[in-house]
């Protein structure tokens, strides 16, 4: 029988041998990799923190004393060691565990988290507030950042903070030399040098055990102050930056040898004030596949355990994300103006295509989606024309950004706003549930939503022509299998912007994006029914086409919009201000994401469950008419 089903976890996990412990690991990685390979996951992020996890365990008593994990790709053993072992095998399905920490499923669980660089704010809070409300034993708070993370600014802004206020948090830097892919920037060059450096910590401490027993002298190093101090760390402390920030540095600690983890945590644990302990780690270990090919693993859907190789599926269209790549090199060819942007997704957003193509028009400015956007007005201030290729859930980290920056100064930078719409499996903290809603409200942008992905290829097109800031926001996935333009060339400014697909006399059904052919099934069912439906497909929401639309609601009594995106302030909204700004009375039905967070689970049943189907949609314009 298993350990992880014996103990009392993770209670049993202070008393257990060091043979115990490292028994439970392996125990740990083998359910781990079981499960992803059948529902997919996490993979390599929670196998490099496996013994990790064990040490805080064993070291803390949670959940009074609180582990915040940044992101949340990690989490898996955090889960497996806090009561949810049996349940573990549902994890990203539906009514199943949540991928990411989620404080509604486990007290264990401080924070909800899975967004990038939030875990030391969210962790100073933690723990200036149990110093606030006092109390005997107000537990600690430890806040888990990876390397990748600390290229966020978020983050730095909390580690000043706690510095600042001498807050006792411990961060732990779980340093593994990558994000999803390799990391970017000086802040990585720095954290090598240390990790590749771990002999300097050691000098450091013997030196100044030396220093101190030296008759006479320890004393005047001391009197001397703060002077010499700086000299010795400028020369010999490996995290002086941490420590000028005003923590404790601990480092650089083996990620994978639990006694020495638990050793360095009880030493943190004894310091009144802020601990960075950096622990260095092996994003994947245990899985020889995952250890290999680290970027492939961070999250990856089904494969087999023996090959590493994903579970073959049948031929799939063409996805939207390459679509998009594909697009956007073959523009860069004819405009040397055009670079791009992504802040650490350059795979997941399809730049890796521009960056193999033009790797000096091409940057990667890590985990900083606010610094991408403001990177990318000064660009475009000096001629340049980026496009900022991010998810639709990422993009909400730089909406100052988008307003202040570049819809303000009128500069034309394209937002390619990848994975609009549920997303699935990673649940609510990734589906791109509110950008229509966010961007329309912003003046002077143009915002886009292609039906398919030769339309994102054109709107694409169509934006880089544009002197002003433009938006284009499609779905995860892949594309409806349409012949792809040649050449690729703009739309003029007439557009079309808004397309007749069918005609009918009973309801207009008009659509954005995905919701194009849930309007099509939905035409089919209402034939059925004896009703005749006019399908319109919509390209452009911000302006909208009053020219186009306008004859279109005057001649149709019942109305319904459809989109993948929050109802509230939606493309289904700016059709009602429409109607209310030229006096328009028809029967209005908004269809799309409702005003809660999606849970998580495969697309198409959620879809069905939140009545984003043919089927209901039909129902809907029945009940109008």
């Amino acid at each position: 029988m298993r350990l992880l089903d014996q103990l009392d976890l993770p209670g049993d996990l202070a008393g257990s041998s060091p043979g115990q412990l490292r028994r439970l690991a392996a125990e740990i990685r083998e359910e781990i990799i079981t499960t992803v390979s059948r529902v997919g996951g996490h993979l390599g992020p929670s196998l490099g923190v496996v013994e990790l996890t064990i040490a805080l365990h064993a070291e803390l008593h949670s959940p009074k004393d609180r582990i915040v994990w940044d992101v949340g790709h990690q989490s898996y053993p955090h889960k497996l060691l806090t009561g949810r072992a049996c349940d573990f095998a549902t994890i990203r399905t539906r009514g199943g565990l949540s991928g990411f920490p989620k404080p509604s499923e486990s007290d264990h669980d401080a924070f909800g988290t899975g967004h990038s660089s939030t875990s030391v704010s969210v962790g100073v809070g933690l723990a200036e507030a149990a110093r606030i409300s006092g109390g005997p034993d107000p537990g600690r708070v430890v806040a888990v950042i990876g390397d990748g993370a600390l290229t966020g600014g978020m983050a730095y802004e909390g580690l000043n903070q706690a510095g600042h206020l001498q807050t006792p948090l411990i961060v732990v830097l779980n340093d593994n030399d990558m994000s999803i892919k390799k990391n970017v920037g000086a802040m990585s060059t720095y954290l090598s040098r240390l990790r590749t450096d771990p002999h300097l910590y050691r000098l450091r401490r013997d030196f100044e055990r030396r220093v101190q027993r030296l008759p006479g002298i320890g004393e005047r190093v001391h009197a001397v102050g703060e002077q010499f101090k700086d000299g010795v760390k400028g020369a010999l402390v490996p995290g002086m930056l941490f420590e000028e920030l005003g923590f404790t540095y601990i480092g650089v600690v083996d990620g994978h040898e639990i006694e020495s983890l638990r050793a360095n945590i009880r030493r943190a644990l004894k310091v009144d004030g802020p601990v960075l302990l950096h622990v260095k780690t092996v994003k994947g270990k245990g899985y020889g596949p995952a250890e290999d090919a680290p970027e492939r693993f961070h999250g990856i859907s089904p494969f087999s355990v023996a090959t590493g190789k994903t579970k073959p599926g049948g031929p799939k269209p063409m996805s939207y994300t390459e679509a998009f790549g594909r697009a956007l090199v073959a523009l860069a060819h004819e405009d040397e103006r055009i670079v791009g942007i992504t802040a650490a997704m350059a795979a997941g957003t399809g730049l890796d295509l521009l960056e193999a193509a033009f790797p000096r028009r091409f940057f990667d400015v890590g985990i900083a989606e606010g610094h991408a956007v403001g990177f990318a007005a000064g660009l475009a201030a000096a001629g340049l024309r980026p496009v900022v290729a991010l998810y639709s859930t990422f993009l909400q980290r730089a909406y100052d950004q988008v307003i202040h920056d570049v819809c303000l100064q009128d500069l034309p930078v394209v937002f390619a706003i990848d994975r609009a719409g549920l997303v699935g499996e990673d649940g609510p903290t990734h589906h791109g549930a509110f950008d229509l809603s966010y961007l329309r409200a912003v003046p002077g942008l143009t915002l886009f939503v292609p039906r398919d992905e030769a339309d994102l290829q054109r709107l694409l097109a169509t934006a880089l022509s544009m002197d002003g800031p433009v938006a284009i926001r499609y779905p995860r996935g892949a594309g409806l299998g349409v012949p792809l333009p040649d050449p690729l060339t703009p739309l003029p400014p007439s557009g079309p912007w808004v397309e007749v697909l069918e005609e009918g006399a009973g309801v207009l059904l008009l659509a954005v994006g995905t919701g194009v052919g849930v309007a099509t099934g939905a035409a089919a069912s209402l034939r059925q029914s004896g009703v005749t439906a006019t399908v319109a497909a919509v390209r452009r929401v911000k302006p909208l086409d009053r020219e186009a639309l306008l004859p279109l609601l005057r001649t149709h009594g019942a109305v319904v919009t459809l989109e993948e995106n929050a109802v509230r302030g939606g493309f289904g909204s700016g059709v009602l201000e429409l109607l209310q700004e030229e006096g328009l009375l028809c029967k209005v039905g908004l269809v799309g994401l409702p005003d809660d967070y999606v849970p998580h689970g495969d697309i198409a049943g959620l879809h069905r469950e939140i009545g984003f189907c043919p089927e209901a949609v039909a129902a809907r314009a029945l009940a109008l008419l």
